[in-house]
């Protein structure tokens, strides 16, 4: 693409299509987009537009289109993926290199956050080594006094060494810091510095003030993730002039940095939330170095929280306060600081328990925004809200001081609940608290897969359950106090461990009861709580809970859960399908008497969401129930396949034709499911659908690769003959596809799986002609690049070649390809990589391929060959008894699915669709070292005195002992 203004004007239309309502015209100009990404200039067109476009919209929708190209295409995975072209030219890299900073610089704040962010992606991947002037660039311009550039910097600063915070140790990650210190340090501290003395400066300047503090709170965040690794020497020898500033601007207080809002943090509540964040990291990792200024930021903190209100933009500030607290109390050195029983008090009174208390804007959250209140409560996303911060303070507190706060929090516990009791309809939020403060104090390790697994043993939960959880849950309302309901179903999901198995046993029925409250956080509780329990493991690794002892239940259950999928709002409740799933997990047989109406229920689900599929998590636990659905009844009755393919079928032919990316890979998984279940022949609406699958577009997106290899295969397991003869002309599709996938160094072993299954099933004359090709693609593969996973798939295909073809056939092949093929390759692979093979099953594969090679193959015996077939046998005998070689050459690095760039739909493997492993050689062969002997004694009766002295020449000692022992198992000798 030129750099013309014909070009320009071109993007500017699309971009602006993209923008519309219409799905018609929108799709057509983001695929339009997609496909002149990868022509030159176009990352540079976007920055022209974005610079010099009079439209302020087309300037933000370039700058968001360039920053989501270069995420997507920036990143070149390794020299190894030939199917994933490098899509920006090297001269686009550089030009965009040379022009990015001051262009970010230079735009209005809107622009400048996307271009940040492209910066700092480029950043990842080509700084320091690809991008060495990016530092002195970027320090240059804290010289010009301009506090928009200056943020801008700040900003990019940030978002680049973020990452130091997450990253493992190593010493290519200290060489960065390093380098960045030395660049940084000192032109930030003194940025810091003189960014204070401007804010006293400007005291009185509220429009100077908001610039000021946005810098100072960037500046904090550079300065944790600088010191995040390790203390840096420049910041040990300026801790002064760090901790003085963060200690005043602490307990600043300037009327024109408040804000009226009551909802939205303002600039001072960020700032001192980061320098809590600062002082807790310097607290936990540094505390020798830190402790002559600890008691005054304990002092500083403290006052903070007793004094801020309880308005919802103080809660990260609070948060962040209490956090620093829980992380000082945790420390042995501290531990003075809070033994006073009178502190410990102090602490629960005017920290802890009005922290804990639900506010006006939980209840809100709880009734109108309960998608986000359920994933701070129940997933954990709630790290900085108050609740959390306050749980978290009772745990460091009761590290060392447990008695005592159990003992000042049993008092609480106690006068809340019997506020509660005096009038339940207006106190119920204190029993909410004393519910919350029980689980803090009760829980001391827990994890998200087993719930508590360390508990208070001062606190006995189950009789806390009996007196207070169970009445509540008991009511006949479902829908009265639905917080405590809330609350109650929690209790039992948390100490699901702590509580007896009658406890839950009783608590069964009413969490299915649950299941039909209005409330979304209800009845969303319920079947988490539900499929929790189910999770349990009990004695000899069964479930705890059974399927007999579920049985009372089954109809219930399953009309309770399906109905709660229509409630308003929670049509795609995940955790009420991921329960469906599970429970068809655990019922097993006892739910084919209602998989008609269930089958039903879920193919309308699915015809419904696929219109637009929105929520990831939801889907997957569709796609398994409808797998699980299919098994255990085919399981039951094969016949019933049939039923199912009839309910589906429709909807999977709508979601094919209508390309639904995101479903398309489960259907195929589905699908394969459906059609392993069939014994005999292959289906003609199966067959009707075989051209399809060998479209290129389909291959094209990663995701489809696994699956749809996987529904090929069982295409040639169950329908070979029927491809052969009604399909012939589609068998070059089915080996193009292989071709296209042997290319790829991602996807070779796919190619594989699909190779073998071809050889194994299909008629020999239908592949005839195609043979000495498929050999010659491989060896072409094999000289340009040779990779331990293409070796370990090659190895395997050529093992089962010689199982279906005979030993003869491979030599023929091989030699009619070059002369002496089949030597080179006995000697260079087979022979040197035999060892890498993985798997049983191909080891199984292998060992009775070499057994032909060396038994059933005449040249092998009078022929130069000869002198490769004892070290062949010594390969074989340590294929069987030396560890494998798992070893990999340091320049490979193999690449994942997840690896290649651009946005696709990643493959999701369906637990519940899983393929039975499969063994070509199957009964053939039960014990490959006997088969071996046996083979052995069969060629020495066909060629007397042969075979023992090639043994006693050339086979070592130890391979010849283990030898022995195979013929003495097979109870034969060698004449």
């Amino acid at each position: 693409m030129e750099l013309s203004d014909a070009n320009l004007q071109t993007l500017t239309e699309y971009l602006k299509k993209t923008l519309d309502p219409d799905p018609a015209i929108r799709r057509p100009a983001e695929k339009f987009l997609e496909s002149v990404e990868g022509s030159q200039n176009y990352p540079l067109l976007l920055l022209t537009l974005l610079e010099k476009s009079q439209e302020n919209v087309i300037k933000v929708c370039a700058s968001v289109t360039f920053k989501n190209y270069i995420k997507r295409n920036w990143r070149i995975v390794g020299i190894l993926v030939e199917d994933e072209p490098n899509k920006i030219c090297e001269s686009d890299r550089i030009a965009i290199k040379a022009n990015i900073v001051p262009l970010m610089l230079s735009s209005p704040e809107q622009i400048q956050k996307q271009l940040s962010d492209a910066i700092s992606i480029i950043g990842r991947e080509d700084f320091p080594q690809k991008w060495p002037d990016l530092l002195t660039e970027m320090v240059n311009r804290f010289q010009s006094g301009d506090f928009h550039v200056i943020n801008g910097v700040l900003r990019t600063a940030h978002s680049l060494f973020k990452r130091y915070r997450h990253e493992f140790k190593s010493n290519e990650l200290w060489t960065e810091i390093k380098l960045v210190l030395d660049a940084f340090a000192l032109p930030l501290t003194n940025l810091f510095k003189a960014t204070i003395e401007l804010c006293s400066t400007h005291a009185n300047d509220a429009s100077a003030l908001k610039v000021l503090f946005s810098s100072l709170i960037l500046i904090a965040k550079l300065f944790y993730s600088l010191n995040f690794q390790d203390l840096p020497e420049f910041f040990e020898d300026n801790m002064e002039t760090w901790m003085t500033n963060f200690h005043s601007l602490l307990t600043l207080d300037n009327k024109l940095l408040q804000t009226d809002d009551e909802e939205e943090a303002g600039l001072l509540e960020l700032l001192k939330s980061q320098i809590c964040d600062n002082a807790a990291l310097y607290a936990q990792k540094y505390d020798e170095e830190f402790q002559p200024y600890l008691p005054r930021f304990v002092t500083a903190i403290w006052n903070l929280l007793v004094t801020t209100g309880q308005e919802v933009k103080y809660d990260l500030l609070v948060s962040n306060a209490i956090q620093f607290l829980a992380s000082v109390c945790e420390r042995p050195h501290y531990k003075h600081l809070f033994e006073d029983q009178n502190t410990l008090t102090s602490i629960c009174e005017k920290v802890i328990v009005p922290n804990m208390e639900f506010r006006a804007a939980d209840e809100e959250a709880f009734e109108d925004n309960s998608e986000e209140y359920i994933r701070r409560d129940l997933e954990g996303s709630d790290i900085d809200t108050r609740r959390r911060a306050a749980c978290d303070l009772v745990r460091g507190l009761c590290k060392f001081f447990e008695g005592p706060v159990t003992g000042i929090f049993s008092g609480y516990v106690n006068s809340m609940l019997q506020e509660y009791a005096k009038n339940p309809s207006v106190n119920w939020k204190h029993k909410d608290a004393a519910i919350y403060l029980v689980t803090s104090l009760a829980s001391k390790a827990q994890t998200q897969k087993h719930g508590i697994t360390q508990a208070n043993e001062l606190v006995n939960l189950t009789e806390f359950f009996v007196n207070h959880i169970q009445p509540d849950l008991k009511s006949a309302s479902v829908n009265e106090f639905p917080v405590l309901k809330a609350d109650g179903i929690k209790y039992i999901m948390i100490f699901r461990n702590q509580v007896s198995k009658e406890q839950l046993l009783v608590s069964i029925p009413l969490l299915i009861n649950h299941l039909q409250a209005e409330s979304i956080v209800v009845h969303t509780y319920a079947a988490h709580a539900l499929e929790r329990l189910f999770t349990m493991r009990g004695t000899n690794n069964t479930t705890l809970i059974t399927a007999a002892e579920m049985a009372p239940f089954v109809e219930v259950l399953l009309t309770n859960l399906f109905k709660a999928l229509t409630l308003p709002g929670s049509s795609e409740n995940e955790y009420i399908m991921k329960a469906i799933m599970r429970s068809f997990s655990l019922l097993q047989e006892s739910i084919i008497p209602y998989i008609p109406s269930v089958i039903t229920q879920l193919t309308q689900k699915l015809l419904a969401v696929s219109k637009n599929p929105s929520k990831p998590h939801f889907n997957h636990y569709m796609f398994e129930s409808i797998c699980l659905s299919i098994r255990i009844t085919c399981k039951a009755n094969p016949d019933a396949v049939g039923s199912f393919e009839e309910a589906l079928f429709m909807v999977f032919t709508e979601i094919l034709q209508n390309d639904v990316q995101e479903f398309i890979p489960y259907v195929f998984q589905v699908m394969s499911l459906l059609l392993e279940m069939h014994k005999n022949e292959i289906p003609s609406s199966y067959m009707a659908l075989f051209p399809h699958l060998l479209q290129p577009v389909l291959w094209e997106r990663t995701g489809n690769i696994p699956p749809l290899v996987r529904l090929l295969q069982a295409y040639l397991e169950r329908g070979a003959n029927t491809i052969a003869s009604a399909a012939a002309d589609k068998i070059p599709g089915l080996l193009g596809v292989f071709q296209k996938l042997i290319a790829s160094k991602a996807n070779d072993h796919q190619g594989f799986y699909l190779l073998n299954s071809i050889i194994e099933h299909m008629p020999p004359e239908s592949v005839d002609q195609y043979r000495k090709q498929i050999f010659i693609l491989l060896f072409q593969r094999l000289q340009n690049s040779k990779t331990t996973k293409f070796i370990k798939s090659f190895l395997v295909f050529i093992n089962l070649y010689c199982i279906k073809y005979g030993a003869l056939a491979l030599q023929e092949i091989f030699d009619s390809i070059q002369p002496k093929m089949f030597g080179m390759v006995l000697e260079k692979i087979i022979i040197p990589e035999i060892q890498k093979v993985s798997g049983q099953v191909e080891k199984k594969i292998c060992a009775v391929g070499i057994t032909k090679i060396l038994t059933e193959c005449p040249p092998m015996m009078d022929t130069e060959y000869t002198k490769l077939w004892t070290p062949l046998l010594q390969a074989l005998i340590g294929l069987f008894e030396l560890p494998e070689d798992d070893t990999i050459p340091d320049e490979e690095h193999f690449i994942d699915i997840e690896d290649t760039p651009g946005y696709q739909t990643a493959f999701s493997q369906l637990a519940f669709a899983g393929k039975k492993e499969h063994d070509p050689v199957g009964q053939m062969v039960n014990n490959p070292r006997i088969h071996l002997a046996q083979s052995l004694h069969k060629l020495s009766t066909a060629c007397p005195g042969r075979v023992p002295s090639m043994l006693s020449t050339s086979l070592n000692a130890e391979a010849l002992q283990y030898l022995q022992g195979y013929l003495q198992a097979a109870s034969v000798t060698l004449l």
